[in-house]
């Protein structure tokens, strides 16, 4: 895993653990994810909920470095989760992210000290996404597919129905001023098809990483999130042929075209 400090921003593979089971923390530390998030909200019941708060504590205490999901602003497990972040300090994803004063709110009690990814997964977050970004102490936002397709009634790999919610997402994202966002999970562990099919799909629109529930997916979505050899040597050949080039291989080269091959050349880094 990649040193925490300075890749939240460009983390391609966000790797889940749940809280509760402590034996596989080290394992997902070790898996090669860019990031691992130890998860006390959706993969802990209600009765594991302590308990999972009680093992994560432990771990992080041990000098660990890892995302913690925390429970919803409003649950009756929010205080003592922020709590646990707030006394390590440790960056958090706050899920049900659709209220810039509850975020506010969590960056002040924490004093700034715990970066926050804005997990967007209700029709209210996709509708004040950009107030959402653009709130102090969010430097990244992520998709929750999953809840938002339950609430919308439709497929959570439906393309079609959340194209909207994910493009809506990208374009908060850079509104704001943040990192583009972090795409939601592929259920299908075992189906690479899916998980190929939704990383392209997600990339095409904006998204330069993806939450993943298994570490069989991190190769594929950390390859899929890099640039390509044909991007790269795109690049490489606007960026060779100067500032003043107007045209390069008869294709208009200006400011911004300047400023997408120098993110492509600034992204290949390839970990796994």
């Amino acid at each position: 895993m990649t040193d925490l400090a300075g890749s939240i921003t460009t983390a391609r593979t966000l790797l889940f653990v749940p809280g509760h089971r402590p034996d596989r923390f080290t394992k997902a530390t070790s898996s090669g994810a860019d990031l691992v998030i130890i998860d006390l909200e959706d993969a802990v019941g209600a009765r594991d909920k302590a308990t999972a708060r009680d093992h994560t504590a432990s771990w992080l205490a041990e000098g660990n470095r890892v995302i913690v999901r925390i429970n919803p602003p409003g649950t009756r497990w929010f205080e003592d989760d922020l709590g646990l972040v707030a006394r390590q300090g440790c960056p958090v994803i706050v899920p049900k992210a659709e209220d810039p004063a509850a975020l506010q709110e969590i960056t002040a009690r924490t004093s700034g000290r715990c970066r926050i990814i804005a997990l967007i997964e209700t029709a209210a977050g996709v509708e004040r996404c950009v107030e959402v970004c653009a709130t102090a102490g969010v430097v990244r936002a992520a998709f929750g597919n999953v809840d938002l397709a339950g609430q919308l009634g439709v497929a959570p790999g439906d393309h079609t129905a959340l194209a909207y919610a994910r493009s809506r997402l990208v374009s908060a994202s850079a509104a704001a001023g943040i990192s583009p966002p972090i795409d939601g999970v592929t259920t299908a562990i075992d189906d690479t098809d899916a998980l190929t099919t939704d990383i392209a799909h997600a990339r095409r629109l904006g998204f330069t990483g993806k939450l993943c529930i298994h570490p069989a997916q991190l190769q594929a979505v950390a390859r899929g999130f890099a640039p390509t050899e044909s991007e790269l040597e795109w690049a490489r050949t606007v960026l060779d042929a100067g500032e003043s080039v107007t045209a390069v291989k008869r294709q208009m080269v200006d400011k911004p075209v300047l400023d997408r091959a120098r993110r492509i050349l600034a992204n290949d880094i390839r970990e796994i």
